[in-house]
């Protein structure tokens, strides 16, 4: 699984990184996680505010911070 966290840094952004990694850990699922801080990378990417979340190429939230429940779903319906 290959998730990428995109944001230039703030404190959003860290906060859904750190959502993203935590909900990894409690269901125990093996995923690539990468950080885009690259503005123009984050818009080919199709998102225009941060922080956003791609799982598996998916464009699943964007422009705000992500309940870690729902991060879970998307593990989930992902694996």
């Amino acid at each position: 699984m290959e998730i990428k966290v995109l944001g230039t840094g703030c404190k959003r952004c860290q906060a859904t990184e750190t959502a993203v990694k935590e909900a990894l850990a409690e269901l125990n699922v093996p995923a690539e996680v990468k950080k885009i801080e690259d503005p123009g990378e984050i818009v080919s990417l199709g998102v225009m505010m941060t922080p956003g979340v791609i799982i598996n190429g998916k464009l699943k939230v964007s422009g705000r911070i992500p309940k870690k429940e729902e991060i879970k779903k998307w593990l989930q319906e992902e694996k």
